[in-house]
């Protein structure tokens, strides 16, 4: 066979993709006995829907089991690459299919990245049935989808890889011919599965420069040395010091919390030079500011939000410094857990407790029959009392006394929330005295 003849072998992960659902790794909330994916296979009937979850989850995948096990005709688009003259041409394909009786799924990658008229263009062939549309997307469908196409479109989400998913496929690909003889140590192992971070996709692409590297070097084990060495910095930059990628976001999250900000700064930054998403970092932010900063100052809140805002506007490497600004900001903030801890003990309590009706006083009354059940009555304007504030009255379900869940800490703002909140109390106190 000559240098031209010889064909050129597929990535792993496509020689590793799975052709049914029993083969496909994680993902068994939509695909395990009697879950939603599973009962569309097996009841025979396609419907549209919009696969949303991170890269690298399966999302394609999914959608070429189904087409197979429909037997309909497969028409993969990608939104960045295909326009409307696309769509018209996949329209005539299924029209040719159905003349012999085969219905068409029609893929759409990335289909957050078409604009409303390319949205609208397959639209009607959707809704007379011709199309099966299955599109995939990294972005919430609610705002990058049309509503016409979202409501003729059920949503499911797909979650990222778990570790034991993960380490599935990295079985698999040892247990192909050509990777026989080649074994990966545990160690080894956990790193492509932290540095995956949930992607199966990146995780297979790690691992075959890896096991290309130990055949090239004809060694029969791959270890962390081998890894360093095969992936460069990529590796060292990641894991630098041997540190897991989630060890990282916890050292982060924790100097926040301990209003160090030039650990947290460190934290930060090490964690963008090593190729985390700023995008995760960004939630991250946002959940910190919520979690440990709260209502001791709500300006918190804000200067997260507008940091992960500016970093979707700016990218990479600008938007960093808007999020790198939020992570000194959060450290030096006043701290707080008194909401979070009041909605997690609200959640418990509230689960654990009785279903109570609405006091009849606290209820609308927006019809005849509903005044003249009382609903409403004896209802007190809190805007028409002194101070603004109905003093004695209650809120609680009839027989309850008003837990206390939020507790106000005596820093920043919630000083001032538990001075009033303090006031208020004697204010009912003093209504409800004999």
């Amino acid at each position: 066979m000559d240098l031209f003849s010889r064909q050129a072998l597929p990535p792993l992960a496509e020689r590793l993709r799975p052709h049914s659902l029993d083969e496909v790794s994680g993902q068994q909330h939509l695909i395990g006995a009697g879950k939603p994916l599973r009962i569309a296979v097996d009841s025979g009937k396609p419907h549209s829907m919009l696969l949303w979850g991170p890269p690298g989850v399966g999302k394609t995948t999914l959608a070429r089991i189904l087409a197979n096990s429909f037997h309909a005709q497969f028409i993969p688009l990608s939104a960045v690459l295909s326009g409307v003259k696309d769509i018209r041409t996949a329209v005539e394909q299924a029209q040719m299919a159905l003349q012999r009786d085969q219905a068409t799924i029609l893929f759409v990658d990335e289909v957050h990245r078409f604009n409303k008229a390319q949205q609208d263009a397959f639209l009607p062939y959707v809704e007379n049935g011709l199309l099966t549309f299955i599109g995939a997307t990294t972005e919430n469908p609610s705002f990058e989808v049309n509503p016409a196409l979202l409501s003729r479109a059920q949503v499911y989400t797909l979650k990222s890889l778990q570790a034991a998913d993960l380490q599935q496929l990295i079985d698999k690909a040892l247990r192909l011919p050509e990777y026989a003889a080649l074994t990966i140590d545990s160690d080894a192992a956990q790193v492509l599965i932290q540095m995956a971070d949930g992607d199966g996709r990146r995780m297979l692409n790690l691992l075959e420069q890896s096991l290309q590297a130990a055949i090239s070097q004809n060694l029969n084990s791959i270890d962390t040395a081998l890894l360093s060495n095969s992936l460069g910095t990529q590796l060292r930059r990641f894991d630098k010091g041997g540190d897991s990628f989630y060890e990282q976001i916890s050292a982060l999250h924790k100097s926040v919390r301990g209003s160090h900000p030039n650990a947290a700064l460190y934290w930060f930054t090490r964690m963008l030079d090593g190729g985390a998403d700023p995008r995760y970092l960004a939630r991250r932010i946002v959940r910190m500011a919520w979690e440990d900063i709260g209502l001791a100052d709500p300006r918190a809140m804000q200067i997260a939000n507008d940091a992960a805002s500016t970093y979707e506007r700016l990218g990479s490497p600008e938007g960093e410094l808007a999020l790198g600004q939020a992570v000194i900001y959060l450290a030096c903030a006043a701290k707080s857990n008194a909401g979070y801890n009041a909605y997690n003990q609200a959640r418990a309590w509230v689960q654990q407790e009785a279903t109570r009706e609405v006091p009849v006083h606290l209820r609308n009354a927006p019809t005849k029959l509903m005044k003249e059940l009382g609903y409403g009555h004896d209802y007190r304007y809190a805007h028409d009392e002194p101070h603004a504030y109905a003093a004695g009255e209650t809120y609680m379900p009839e027989g309850m006394d008003e837990p206390e869940f939020y507790q106000p800490v005596e820093r920043g703002l919630e000083i001032k929330l538990k001075q009033k909140l303090e006031w208020l109390k004697s204010l009912d106190d003093e209504a409800n005295s004999p």
